[in-house]
């Protein structure tokens, strides 16, 4: 267990992953602005610009936007990538740098976006073959929601039965078969990204692999 994070602290965090984030997204070349993604059909600049939605949508504008895609969350989230790609990669790190110090989110859990950042930071890391992830401080308390309740994703129900035990910080949850490793990577495991099963160790992998799938690029955004 971690001590309850204040708001303004989570904020920060986000505010410092997006700018970690980045300035790791400054020198991609073209070709690697298209790469595939962790995250579904979507490329690199696909999530950037989805990240850069997300912090430009407040809670009713979301709520308008998700009626008129008849609740539809696919629907309502090409919508939203839409609006905040640019004309070149370049103008779409140029909105996402622009949402840098954003306060605004579509709800009122400020860990639950932290926790996007988070993911779909190394949705776009990963197959990049980026170094860079956030301090284990940013990531132990999302580590924790994860494992508590589903959100965005089915993260609690993909850890049920499962201890999931950091090996890189305090983070520890769950009872059942053990699975060991970074928090990150239990992070992103929680979030159906199974290209992270190979970091963790333990009986208790073989049980998430089989709820998330193959190690393959997850659907989940």
């Amino acid at each position: 267990m971690t001590a309850r994070l204040a708001d303004a602290e989570l904020r920060a965090m986000m505010r410092d992953a997006r700018a970690a984030l980045a300035e790791d997204l400054a020198g991609l070349t073209q070709d690697q602005w298209h790469q595939q993604s962790l995250c579904g059909e979507w490329d690199v600049e696909h999530v950037v610009a989805h990240l850069t939605a997300g912090a430009s949508t407040g809670q009713w504008a979301w709520i308008r936007s998700i009626v008129a895609a008849g609740f539809r969350p696919a629907v309502h989230n090409a919508r939203r990538l839409r609006e905040h790609l640019g004309a070149t990669p370049a103008q779409t790190l140029e909105n996402f740098r622009a949402i840098i110090d954003s306060t605004t989110t579509p709800s009122k859990h400020s860990i639950a976006y932290l926790g996007e950042i988070v993911v779909h930071g190394q949705d776009v890391r990963q197959p990049l073959g980026l170094p860079g992830a956030p301090p284990v401080e940013a990531l132990t308390p999302v580590a924790g929601f994860y494992a508590a309740r589903d959100f965005a994703v089915n993260s609690a129900t993909a850890a049920r039965g499962v201890r999931l035990q950091a090996s890189d910080g305090p983070f520890a949850a769950g009872e059942g078969p053990t699975a060991e490793g970074p928090t990150l990577a239990l992070i992103m495991v929680m979030a159906g990204r199974a290209a992270y099963l190979e970091h963790l160790d333990g009986p208790g992998v073989a049980v998430l692999e089989e709820r998330i799938g193959p190690r393959s690029p997850s659907s989940d955004t």
